[in-house]
């Protein structure tokens, strides 16, 4: 394009201040690398105090975001509020008149992705959302553009970067849940609540986003097979670390047999797999495909001028294209059923926490033999005189299915002092 690219900014919290900062600081660089200037030239917020604490010298203010939007100047709406509403009102309306925008909102996206696709494609406006995953890590641009030419055979993501500092923190120091969730809330690593990290949720928004551009298909949040880290116990931690792995939750994207397999849940990562030596706040996503091979990209999930540098890399990119001609957020080739996680076929570890008598082992393998689940390894761990004894066995490859019905089986048994713990196995 030419001449300068101008710039509104929705929202002026921790991504929308960082924006403003990197279009202030770094004007030069981005100049540069853009070939046009790229300019702000109005920020909205309701807070005032927080429109105070910028410097915007020069740029337009104001407490209300259709203002913005209908600023005749601002060629470029970024919308940094998250949530759905009014989130989704202030984007529709930006690309109803014509505007092009860019967003880090996972949740909208996951939601709302084929309704927005489509205005933005019979508008003729770009969408650009690579903030959206992953924070710095330009995951949505390796898809979109790096590897197009690929089958894309499997996708694997540490996304959510207050899990993996929990799980980290549980695994290299031996602590509970509850004790480095309290941690992670104190140093800001948690929201209060916590729920829509820690259950599964935010990762889940990013797994819908990455589903779709990998296979070109529309896929519903409601479909993704969604486990959360609650019910992750430092014995859990401790013991996969005897066997060789770590614990991690993953948003897993696979196709098989016309299906779309899209889950999310705490995995048992091999020591020697790249994702193993992922800790604390980071992001990485590993992905295989049928030409590039195994690729890993790593960096900063989350914070304000990781994520700010993601949208403005796309501020960049629509700087340096041809407006004329923009490229849809999304392109759905097919329609693609999410397959049920019943049909998973998988290695699972068991710990299974029962009552020291004799012939305990013996029933529970006669009730997985009975549902045809082969196990592969058993361990009985040693425990004081009177106290339950754990047990922990990893299977051959099974079907979920059936290694459910196995454990609903054993969990009935007499002997049985607490639910069986399972966990996926990469």
């Amino acid at each position: 394009m030419s001449g300068a690219l101008q710039v509104g900014v929705i929202g002026a919290g921790t991504v929308g201040a960082g924006v403003v900062q990197i279009l202030r600081q770094n004007a030069g660089v981005i100049r540069e690398k853009a070939g046009v200037d790229i300019k702000l030239v109005h920020v909205s917020d309701l807070r005032q105090e927080a429109l105070a604490e910028l410097d915007l010298d020069g740029v337009r203010i104001s407490r209300d975001a259709q203002a913005l939007i209908d600023d005749p100047e601002v060629q470029v709406v970024c919308e940094l509020i998250g949530g759905v509403e009014p989130a989704r009102s202030f984007i529709i309306s930006a690309m109803n008149a014509g505007k092009h925008v860019v967003t880090a909102n996972k949740m909208l996206l996951a939601k709302h992705g084929p309704e927005l696709n489509e205005i933005a494609v019979s508008k003729g406006v770009e969408l650009r959302y690579e903030a959206s995953v992953g924070g710095v890590i330009p995951i949505i641009k390796t898809l979109r553009e790096s590897l197009a030419s690929n089958h894309i055979q499997m996708v694997c993501g540490i996304l959510n970067g207050t899990c993996n500092y929990i799980l980290s923190r549980m695994t290299y120091e031996n602590l509970e849940f509850g004790d480095v969730l309290a941690l992670a809330q104190k140093l800001g690593y948690a929201e209060t609540p916590p729920d829509l990290d820690v259950e599964g949720h935010d990762t889940a928004h990013k797994c819908a986003i990455v589903a779709s551009l990998c296979y070109s298909t529309p896929v519903s949040l409601n479909d993704i097979y969604v486990e959360g880290i609650t019910s992750i116990s430092r014995l859990d931690v401790a013991y996969a670390r005897e066997i060789g792995y770590v614990i991690k939750l993953l948003a897993i994207i696979r196709r098989i047999d016309g299906e779309i397999e899209a889950r999310v849940h705490p995995t048992l990562v091999p020591e020697s797999h790249l994702l193993a030596s992922v800790r604390n706040e980071l992001n990485a996503v590993y992905v295989v495909s049928d030409c590039a091979g195994p690729t890993l990209y790593y960096g900063k999930g989350a914070g304000r001028m990781p994520t700010a540098s993601a949208v403005v890399s796309d501020l960049v990119d629509i700087a340096r294209i041809d407006l004329s001609r923009p490229s849809p957020p999304f392109r759905y080739a097919h329609a693609l059923p999410v397959r049920d996680i019943g049909l998973l076929q998988s290695r699972y570890y068991l710990r299974l926490t029962t009552e020291d008598h004799p012939g305990v082992l013996g029933r529970v393998c006669t009730a997985l033999g009975h549902h045809g689940v082969s196990i592969a390894s058993c361990i009985q761990k040693d425990t004081q005189a009177g106290e339950p004894v754990h047990v922990i066995m990893m299977t051959h490859d099974t079907v979920e299915s059936a290694l459910a019905a196995a454990v609903s089986e054993i969990n009935a048994m007499e002997f049985i002092a607490a639910p069986t713990r399972v966990i996926r196995i990469l």
